[in-house]
């Protein structure tokens, strides 16, 4: 692939991955009937219980087409099967207080006077991709020889559509689990009424099945089904392989043997498809929601949990279109207006590479993601203003009380149009920087200014107060501007994080006449200290790395931080 074919396959936009998540499985032809699910010998679900959900697992159709494109190693698990939420929300709130300490899941139970919580034993839930080892698929062949078995990560996020027109009409719950390593809190949650996919797709793990047909016989571990009260429904669906001649996938998806890269938005990554879910290179765009079929909530929260007290929506919710005009009247912001709270997370996916577009051939850069997140009350508004003719805008943060009025703004710096490949948007200066330093961190030996624009990519902790669950500017088509505008609105919404991956340009230090050592990655938020905070003193964070190697082979080695294992 030529490097202009990489960089555009690098623009794509989130919705065309959304686009192409529904594509591959439109073939399917999914509508939530309950087709194919054949009762099992087990132990029925219990009675209703006030604010405890009745789950089922269901399938979708008795048989699927799954079309194996020349170029990929395999076919795609997508098998339609659902799992069905009733009587009452099926909510888990998920967190770890310190990257030294494990994730702990807590089942959140409403009866409609007050609730409860129950804590998921311990080994169910690692990360916050989901509910591991939730699925059991067992492929046969047409002799009845099983071929392939697998497990599947359930994300009760992938919220698929409701069962019945009495339903919640949307669902408030975020959009997908997060799978960014640093991630502290999250929420996963689907409505009474509503069922979830559970098929693992997962476009890192193609299945190798020949063309034929096969069996798949579909089942819900059963230490989930002990603990849910799920009945052992076992849906039984035919599985057709077929050969297909478009390279291309028909939904934009290519394992890494093609060498494309599916990415979000022309945004801040390039995701490689043989890495992990849609990378690990950068989780920077949530998984897309598995054949959703969902209405979008965009306003503020009227639901289960919304008010005093709750986290699943931002109390604050400025218009993301930016101001008319320029602020007029005495800048200022009284001290107790809700603010922001900007953090740093460790770097990661860091590797030595031989450069991007603009590096200097025949050296040897050391490459990183980072993240820089809003902890809150208050999400990050930044509007930039230009003037006729001016090549820079001028930038104005904004604030807001409570009810989402505007009660103060300060002049903060200037935006930027950045022209390179991967980028082509107007930036924010001074958003973070990042700096090498030596073992002893005493000494800077090698420093990048990035200037940044703003966008959720990242769901970090949807616990912190005044979360938004459902963030609009997820990616960079809903925000940053073209090369023509006149003013842009930028925001970081409570809970969310922007993440730069090593694929973008600037993500790297020149490393070709650093000595083998100890070195430490260290990424400062709000460097300059232009933006108005709740808490400037959390604004740095370091990842210790390990050069090794000769020049043009230069190795690096990234041990854990705490508990974390993400390189």
């Amino acid at each position: 692939m030529t490097s202009q074919e990489q960089h555009s396959s690098r623009r794509s936009t989130r919705s065309h991955l959304q686009r192409s998540a529904l594509a591959a499985g439109a073939v399917l032809a999914v509508v939530v009937t309950g087709a194919g699910a054949v009762p099992g010998t087990g132990a029925q679900a219990a009675e209703a219980v006030p604010g405890k959900p009745k789950l089922k697992l269901i399938a979708a159709s008795n048989s699927v087409t799954l079309d194996r494109y020349e170029g990929n190693s395999g076919v795609y698990l997508d098998l339609g099967t659902y799992v069905t939420v009733d009587d009452a929300p099926l909510e888990f709130k998920v967190t770890r207080k310190s990257y030294k300490d494990p994730v702990v899941a807590r089942q959140i139970l409403r009866d409609g006077t007050g609730t409860r919580t129950k804590t998921l034993p311990a080994g169910l839930v690692k990360d916050f991709s989901g509910l591991q080892g939730f699925l059991n698929v067992s492929i046969t062949d047409a002799s009845g020889k099983e071929v392939t078995t697998s497990e599947g990560t359930f994300c009760p996020n992938n919220a698929s559509g409701r069962l019945r027109p009495d339903a919640p009409a949307t669902s408030h719950y975020p959009e997908s689990c997060p799978t960014n390593p640093w991630t502290l809190g999250s929420v996963w949650g689907t409505e009474k009424g509503w069922a979830s996919n559970s098929s693992t797709v997962d476009y890192d793990k193609p299945v190798d099945l020949p063309a034929g047909e096969y069996t798949a016989k579909v089942s819900v571990a059963k230490k989930y089904r002990d603990l849910f009260d799920i009945p052992d429904d076992q849906p039984i669906i035919k599985v057709t392989v077929r050969e297909n001649s478009d390279e291309g996938g028909g939904a934009g998806l290519k394992t890494s043997a093609s060498g494309a890269r599916a990415h979000h938005s022309g945004g801040h990554d390039a995701h490689a498809a043989g890495a992990s879910h849609y990378g690990p290179r950068g989780a920077d765009e949530p998984t897309p929601p598995a054949l959703s079929h969902a209405l979008e909530d965009r306003g503020l929260a009227h639901h289960l949990g919304d008010g005093t007290g709750h986290t699943d929506g931002s109390r604050i919710a400025p218009a993301l279109t930016p101001a008319a005009k320029r602020p007029t009247g005495r800048a200022g912001v009284a001290a107790s207006v809700p603010k922001p709270d900007l953090r740093s997370l460790p770097a990661w996916d860091i590797a030595v590479t031989d450069g991007e577009d603009g590096d200097v051939p025949g050296k040897d850069y050391l490459a990183f993601s980072a993240n820089v997140w809003n902890a809150g009350p208050a999400p990050l508004v930044v509007d930039g203003f230009r003037s006729p003719g001016k090549e820079v805008m001028d930038a104005y943060q904004y604030f807001y009380d409570a009810d989402g009025k505007q009660v103060g703004y300060t002049p903060t710096g200037t935006m930027e149009w950045d022209p390179r490949i991967g980028h082509e948007h107007w930036h924010f200066t001074d958003f973070a920087s990042y700096r090498l330093l030596s073992e002893d961190q005493t000494k800077e030996v090698r420093s990048g200014k990035e200037a940044f624009c703003l966008a959720n990519t990242d769901a970090v902790d949807y616990t912190v107060k005044n979360a938004n669950w459902k963030p609009y500017n997820t990616d960079l088509s809903t925000a940053c501007g073209q090369q023509n505008s006149i003013s842009v609105r930028e925001v970081l919404d409570v809970g969310s994080g922007d993440t730069y991956t090593q694929y973008r340009p600037g993500q790297s230090f020149d490393i070709t006449d650093l000595p083998n050592g100890t070195y430490y990655i260290q990424v400062i938020a709000n460097p300059e200290k232009r933006l108005q905070e709740t808490n400037t003193d959390n604004n740095v964070a370091l990842r210790k790395v390990v050069l090794a190697g000769e020049p043009g082979a230069r190795t690096v080695t990234v041990p854990p931080h705490d508990l974390v294992d993400a390189p």
